[in-house]
């Protein structure tokens, strides 16, 4: 088994277990140079808050955009814009990646922000 399909087997896994919880799911998605978060509600057909580290105010706040520091305040970012929509709590959906680094600070600083996983 590759990296690959490994990431998949738990992606899916996942999705599975929080498609039955029917609440908003925060999904996660990381790049090298970039983190993405997304809150999608209960039924998968609508974004209802998002947040990235490609978006302009990083740049100027950030030299390096794909660091744990970075990935926090994302995690504080998309927990205001949610907290602004009464979106409180939801799944934590990470796309079938490893529980630590960057997917682990974006998850901590978005419960600190007032989420509840």
């Amino acid at each position: 088994m590759n990296k690959k399909t490994a990431r998949t087997r738990r992606m899916k896994k996942c999705r599975a277990r929080i498609k039955r919880l029917v609440i908003p799911k925060l999904c996660v998605h990381r790049t090298p140079r970039h983190i993405y978060a997304q809150i999608i509600s209960a039924e998968g057909d609508v974004i209802l808050v998002c947040a990235s580290s490609v978006e302009k105010e990083f740049k100027g706040k950030h030299k390096v955009t794909g660091n744990m520091k970075a990935a926090s305040d994302v995690g504080k970012l998309i927990a205001e814009r949610a907290k602004s929509k009464d979106v409180v709590k939801i799944a934590f959906d990470r796309s079938g990646f490893k529980y630590h680094g960057r997917v682990k600070a974006l998850a901590e600083a978005a419960r600190e922000g007032g989420l509840e996983f």
